[in-house]
This record gives C-alpha cells, sequence and structure tokens, in this order.
C-alpha cells in the first residue's frame, strides 16, 4: 500500500541496542522500504543526549508530516518533547534497549515489518504528561516514578547497560535487596500515602516485561496511580509476586487510583529520585499533570479497538 506520508524525518540514535549491533545498515534497510513506498525520507542521527528534541523540532519547523523515532524509550521521550503540541504525528521504531512503548502499542517485532506497515496505521490525538520536578520539566508519554525505581535508573551502570540491556537493571534491583529507601509522601485523589515506590502509569506494561498499571491506556485521559507502601526492599518481593500473578489490586500497601495530577513531597533532607519513561529525571519535590491533546501518534488499528472494547467493559462496569 502506498504510504500517505511524504516528508519523512527518520530520528535514530546510532548507539541504541540493535543500532550497535547492526550498525548503519538497519537504518538503510528502513530507508529503503520507506522510499519503495513513496515518502521521501530524511535520516537525522542523534548526536548525544537530549539532541532527539532539536531534532524533532527541527523537523516541524522543515515541515515533516511524520517523525519516525527509532532507538529506545529515552529517545523516543526526548522527541517527544521536541513535538508536544505540534500537529505532526510521531510513530516509534524499537531498537534501543526498552521499548516499553512498542510492547504496548502491539509494534514490537521487527524494525522492517514495523516500517512496511506504517500506511496501517492511524493517528490519535493523546494526552501526555508533565514533571515538574527539584531540577528539571518535561513531558513524558508512558510514565513516572518515584523512589526505588526511580533509585535503580538514576544507579544503573551505563556500560553494564550498553552490554546487558535491560538485564542490568534487573541486577541494579537485585542489589539493593536489604536496603532501607526513604519515605515520601504522594499526594493524590485527595489522599496522602506514604510510599518508597510510587507509579504514575499511561501504559500498562513496565519495562516491557511486567504489568504493574492493568487498566492505563494512552487513548485515555488519566494517569493509573499506583502506590507502594514500606519502606523495606525485601516488602518489594512480596509486590513482585503480586505482580506477576496479578494480584496486585487485592494486596494490602498497595493503592491504586486514577488521577490527572500527582504530587511527590520528599522527606526532610532526604534524597529521593524520579524518572520519567525510564530516563532519569532529577529529584523530588516534585509533580506530574496530565496535557491533553497534546500530541499525535500513530497506532495500530488493533489497538485502538482494543482500547475502545476495554472501555466499553469498564463503563459497563460502573
Amino acid at each position: 500500500m502506498p504510504i500517505s506520508y511524504r516528508n519523512i524525518h527518520l530520528i535514530y540514535n546510532p548507539t541504541a541496542g540493535r543500532l550497535q549491533r547492526s550498525g548503519e545498515s538497519a537504518v538503510e534497510r528502513l530507508v529503503e522500504i520507506l522510499e519503495r513506498q513513496g515518502a521521501q525520507v530524511t535520516p537525522a542521527p542523534t548526536a548525544g543526549p537530549r539532541d532527539a528534541r532539536r531534532l524533532a523540532r527541527r523537523a516541524v519547523e522543515e515541515n515533516a508530516d511524520l517523525v519516525l523515532v527509532a532507538g529506545g524509550d529515552g529517545t523516543i521521550n526526548e522527541a517527544l518533547n521536541g513535538l508536544v503540541h505540534s500537529t505532526v504525528p510521531m510513530a516509534a521504531m524499537p531498537l534501543g534497549t526498552a521499548n516499553v512503548l512498542a510492547v504496548e502499542l502491539g509494534m514490537a517485532g521487527a524494525p522492517e515489518r514495523v516500517a512496511a506497515s506504517i500506511p496501517d496505521l492511524v493517528p490519535e490525538r493523546v494526552a501526555v504528561g508533565h514533571l515538574r520536578s527539584a531540577d528539571q520539566e518535561r513531558y513524558f508519554l508512558m510514565m513516572a516514578g518515584a523512589g526505588v525505581d526511580a533509585h535503580i535508573v538514576a544507579h544503573v551502570d551505563p556500560e553494564l547497560k550498553k552490554r546487558l540491556g535491560k538485564l542490568a537493571y534487573w541486577i541494579g534491583g537485585f542489589t539493593h535487596l536489604g536496603v532501607k529507601f526513604p519515605e515520601f509522601e504522594v499526594l493524590v485523589d485527595g489522599r496522602t500515602l506514604r510510599s518508597c515506590f510510587t507509579l504514575a502509569a499511561r501504559v500498562r506494561n513496565y519495562g516491557g516485561d511486567l504489568e504493574i498499571a492493568k487498566t492505563a491506556c494512552l487513548l485515555d485521559d488519566y494517569f493509573e496511580v499506583v502506590v507502594f507502601e514500606g519502606d523495606y526492599s525485601f516488602r518489594y518481593l512480596k509486590y513482585f509476586t503480586g505482580v506477576l500473578a496479578n494480584l496486585l489490586d487485592h494486596m494490602e500497601g498497595v493503592h491504586i487510583c486514577k488521577a490527572k495530577r500527582v504530587e511527590f513531597r520528599p522527606p526532610p533532607e532526604e534524597e529521593v529520585f524520579v524518572q520519567v519513561d525510564g530516563e532519569f529525571a532529577g529529584r523530588l519535590p516534585a509533580v506530574v499533570e496530565l496535557v491533553p491533546s497534546a500530541l499525535t501518534l500513530l497506532v495500530p488499528q488493533a489497538f485502538r479497538e482494543k482500547f475502545s472494547e476495554c472501555r466499553d467493559a469498564a463503563s459497563g462496569a460502573q
């Protein structure tokens, strides 16, 4: 099927997991597939951290009608920050260490197959999250996490991540067993809770391997907020078991709600970290808020239909 997009900017991270192994030939194959469908493609490699944001803004200025982002969730997050509030649609190509968005949308297959499917994808105007932390402001698409997971993200060994991919985060997590983490306050849904790990999610899957926020959806206009109580890391082994057994919403010490705003307050003289889309995003205090209708995202028709079914089922249960 001919592609309807004619001026495509392909932003890619040359150091992303799959690209490191295959080199520029992977990008060349993607360009060839898109050009066979009738598109003009401008390859745009990132030169370093945060460069995808600059490249996305340049794509908007140069009247791109589609921005493809090839890399991991970090590269997608950077590009998102250059596209928010524009009308230029974005699509993700799974090429990085972690590809939560690709898994969520059912697009985690071979990049070449995803590129060939572009004509079949449909545009959806979606909400994004906005973070204000003690260190920075940033938009995000999938999740914000405060506490334990952000601590792991902040301290993961970059070389280990480069060699082992997602396994580096699991190793980082298990090395913290027995550690006591600082508790912080979570203000959400009219309540103040105490937590060592809280997730404000727009997607169901976490890290591409687990489902924590079971009813979250990118096409909805709220976060699913999951608050975990307890300051000793051994308690999180119990929570981990609850995630695997799909029993999280019945567990003592776990609070789940829908919200459009979450505030995190640190304890006195304690350092607590926050992450967005798997990237370190500073320290508490922090506020995350939903920004409606902020980004055009290309999604498979099947994802749109699945969301409609889930929403209808949820409405019928109310």
